[in-house]
């Protein structure tokens, strides 16, 4: 898909529109909207502030919790026309995950009760660690093409829902109210394995765990090991635990993980959550196909560990990256068949942040990921990892929406498709934080007025057909270490620092301001 346009004014061409993320109960576990008079009030507010877009999670586990194909869409209908009717556009979810357990969830809302049911008997259905335990926020991709489910596989499932949703939700499709659907492929949206579930006691900065112990995935190893001519080979079994650091394990600390044995595995886990993410993706191309929509999925900023060696926790979740080795460049390459957005967390994160023992990396990850995309010519969305509402944070993101800066003579080189801003609530709208916060958007909007019409600064096409399916050899063809993009130390559209600070010090003391 081509980059943003150029307009017939160039400035124009630096503006990254901002999508405010609503809570996450905003609909509730009984499929209701949650006060709507208090959330159009909110609304206005992020319409006052120059605010382009909200984004919310569609929960599967809401819409089809009656049973298999019984969708009731009413309390999201409901919600798209408050959004609609307060000028804002949205970005939704196809939320297949379970809410709760992870970084950030204050709610739990899990995936449909008849789904689980199918694991009551049979267990493996759920992603599976080496010691047994089962994680229940999302389904393991050993049966994304299993008939499990009353005859449908798991991809049929995803595949029927978004159906479900473009039938359902025409007169806001044709509307053109949704600028993004972003596809969920893993737990929390995003496309990984659940290798750190704080529900099973994960801490920062834990390595996490390889999360390929099910039946399902162990005979798909076993038959890939059996075909490769090595039959004796089996899955990890010194790769730590949850919290260890890479050193206290053999995989990692005794260089397992560049063994033949070790390559081959990593290669076949990574290749696999690529070939989940490329077969939803597919499905949900042919559910929007011609709608005025962009896809897009999400990808985790697994920063920690990033500076050893071993990359650890960037394993465990299914990226394959090291040192001499890209692992997201394929996950780009795999997009690009789709017209799909790439979507990467931890953009308000600067190392001097992190704690120097978890050889935290989140600025060199960001430039890296970043530079991959572009060179297979995706478009790059971010995102924030937690909340905060800060001068540096704010900072740190404009760096990173346009790291070379703003061009005023049409798109700069590097610019984000989009920012997906985490999140709304009491919080940003504090007196000072929603201060802070309009000045954060007009600098997104690089020092320009709010635009209501997305095709002033983005194209707005109907989506087409994906194009054939690109086999994983040429896929990996891509892991090729290439020098990332140069960034600028700071951004050029700074929301201030100390100096400011201070003046909103002085200000929030005046009960007018």
């Amino acid at each position: 898909m081509q980059a943003s346009p150029p307009s017939k004014d160039n400035m124009m061409a630096n503006y990254v529109p901002i999508y405010v993320m609503l809570q996450l109960d905003i609909i509730t576990n009984d499929n209701t909207l949650k006060d709507k008079a208090g959330l159009e009030k909110q609304l206005k507010q992020l319409h006052s502030a120059g605010v382009d877009c909200v984004m919310c999670d569609v929960w599967w586990g809401i819409v089809e919790s009656k049973g298999p194909k019984e969708y009731d869409w009413s309390a999201y209908k409901t919600l798209f026309q408050l959004v609609q009717d307060c000028k804002l556009k949205m970005q939704v979810v196809m939320s297949f995950h379970q809410c709760g357990g992870n970084v950030g969830d204050v709610v739990v809302i899990p995936i449909p009760q008849w789904v689980r049911d199918v694991g009551e008997t049979d267990p493996d259905i759920f992603y599976t660690n080496r010691t047994g335990n089962r994680n229940i926020e999302y389904l393991t991709i050993g049966v994304d093409n299993q008939p499990l489910f009353g005859g449908r596989t798991a991809i049929e499932l995803y595949s029927d829902y978004m159906k479900s949703f473009r039938e359902n939700m025409a007169e806001f499709l044709d509307a053109e109210l949704f600028t993004d659907i972003e596809v969920g492929l893993g737990p929390a949206g995003e496309l990984r394995y659940p290798s750190y579930p704080q529900n099973q006691g994960w801490v920062y900065p834990g390595i996490g765990e390889f999360q390929c112990y099910d039946k399902y995935l162990k005979a798909d190893f076993e038959e890939a090991a059996m075909n490769a001519g090595h039959p004796e080979w089996g899955l990890p079994d010194d790769a730590g635990e949850y919290n260890d650091n890479p050193n206290a394990t053999g995989f990692f600390g005794s260089k397992g993980y560049l063994s033949d044995k070790g390559k081959f595995f990593l290669t076949w886990y990574s290749s696999k959550l690529i070939i989940h993410g490329d077969q939803i993706l597919d499905e949900a191309n042919k559910a929007f196909l011609g709608c005025k929509v962009k896809l897009a999925c999400k990808v985790s900023g697994m920063h920690w560990w990033y500076k050893d060696d071993t990359h650890a926790a960037e394993l465990t979740a299914g990226y394959y990256n090291l040192n001499d080795r890209d692992g997201y460049r394929p996950i780009a390459r795999m997009l690009s068949r789709h017209y799909g957005a790439f979507n990467f967390t931890c953009l308000e994160m600067r190392n001097s942040e992190q704690d120097a023992a978890a050889k935290s990396g989140p600025q060199e990850l960001v430039q890296l990921v970043f530079s991959a995309v572009k060179r297979e010519e995706v478009l790059m969305a971010g995102e924030n990892t937690l909340q905060r509402y800060d001068r540096n944070g704010y900072n740190q993101i404009l760096l990173n929406v346009r790291p070379n800066g703003v061009s005023k003579n049409g798109p700069p080189k590097l610019k984000m498709e989009a920012l997906t801003f985490l999140r709304l609530g009491d919080a940003l709208l504090e007196k000072k934080n929603f201060r802070i916060f309009k000045s954060f958007v007009r600098k997104l909007h690089a020092d320009q007025a709010y635009v209501a019409d997305p095709q002033k600064y983005t194209y707005v096409v109907p989506l087409e057909r994906s194009k054939p399916e690109i086999p994983i050899e040429e896929l990996l063809k891509a892991t090729e270490m290439l020098e990332p993009f140069p960034f600028y130390d700071q951004t050029d559209m700074s929301v201030g620092g100390a100096l400011n600070d201070f003046i909103d010090g002085l200000l929030n003391m005046i009960p007018f301001f």
